[in-house]
C-alpha cells in the first residue's frame, strides 16, 4: 500500500491505494476515458456514485493526480454534488415525509430531498456544453457557495451519492454522462466508518450512533439497495476494491 498526500475539502489528507489497483482498475480507467474523449472529440462527463462512507471524494481526487501523473493521459478534473445542498434557511422550515411522520429537512441533511436536484441537473447539462462555474459547499458556514471553481477541462468527474439513485428525478441524470462508475461495501464497515468520522468532530459516541440510524444509515441502505448499474461496479473492503463482473 502506497501513501498519497491530497487536498479533500480545503484539508490536507493522506490517503492510502494498494499498488494492484493503481495499475488494474485505475490506471485503466484513465485510459479508458481519454480514449473515450479523443474519439468523442469534446468534452465527456464521468458519474462516481457509492453510499456515505465508500471514500468516493478521496477516491475521485486520487484519480484526478494520477491522471496529472500519467504520460499520455488527459487530465481530469473531479467535482461533487454537495454544492447543490439546499440553503439552510431552506432546510430549518421544510419537511420530508418518511414512514408516515413529517421530518424537519434539517434534521435530515444529506438525504436526497435535501438537495435541489433540478438546479443540478441544469448545471450538468450546461457542463456538457460548455466552461462553466460549480458551486461548492463550505462546511464553515453549513451552506453552499455559488460559482466558486472553473470546470474546464476535457474530462470531467462528478461525485456524489445519488448519482444512480433510481427515484425520480434522479434516475434522469444517468443519461448525460459518457461512463459510470459504482462503489459497494459492506453496510456494517461503512456504519463503522460513518460513525467515527462524526466522533471526530467532538461529537459522543451515543449522538453519533443515533445520527447514523437516522440519518446516514438509511442513506447508506438506499443507495445500496435502489441504484441504477454502473458500466463499472466496485467492491471495496479495507481499501482495496475489486471489479463486480
Amino acid at each position: 500500500m502506497k501513501n498519497y498526500n491530497l487536498n479533500v475539502n480545503g484539508h490536507s489528507i493522506t490517503a492510502q491505494f494498494y499498488e494492484e489497483n493503481v495499475q488494474n482498475i485505475f490506471i485503466p480507467l484513465l485510459k479508458k476515458w481519454t480514449n473515450m474523449q479523443k474519439e468523442k472529440n469534446k468534452r465527456i462527463l464521468i458519474l462516481l456514485a457509492a453510499p456515505p462512507g465508500c471514500g468516493k471524494t478521496t477516491l475521485s481526487l486520487f484519480l484526478e493526480y494520477l491522471s496529472h501523473s500519467l504520460d499520455n493521459i488527459i487530465p481530469i478534473q473531479t467535482i461533487g454534488m454537495d454544492g447543490f445542498h439546499r440553503y439552510q434557511d431552506y432546510l430549518d422550515c421544510h419537511y420530508i415525509q418518511r414512514d408516515g411522520k413529517q421530518i424537519l429537512m434539517k434534521d435530515v441533511k444529506g438525504c436526497p430531498e435535501t438537495f435541489d436536484v433540478d438546479k443540478f441537473i441544469e448545471k450538468i447539462k450546461e457542463t456538457k456544453k460548455q466552461d462553466t462555474y460549480w458551486p461548492l459547499y463550505n462546511r464553515a458556514i453549513h451552506n453552499p457557495e455559488e460559482d466558486k471553481i472553473l470546470i474546464n477541462s476535457q474530462i470531467v468527474l462528478i461525485e456524489g451519492n445519488y448519482l444512480l439513485l433510481n427515484e425520480k428525478p434522479w434516475n434522469d441524470i444517468y443519461q448525460l454522462f459518457d461512463d459510470s462508475l459504482f462503489i459497494e461495501a459492506n453496510p456494517l464497515e461503512l456504519e463503522k466508518r460513518l460513525i467515527s468520522r462524526k466522533m471526530l468532530g467532538c461529537i459522543p459516541y451515543h449522538q453519533a450512533s443515533k445520527f447514523y440510524k437516522e440519518s446516514d444509515g438509511v442513506n447508506v441502505l438506499r443507495v445500496l439497495n435502489n441504484s441504477l448499474k454502473a458500466n463499472t461496479h466496485l467492491i471495496m473492503k479495507d481499501n482495496l476494491f475489486k471489479i463486480l463482473e
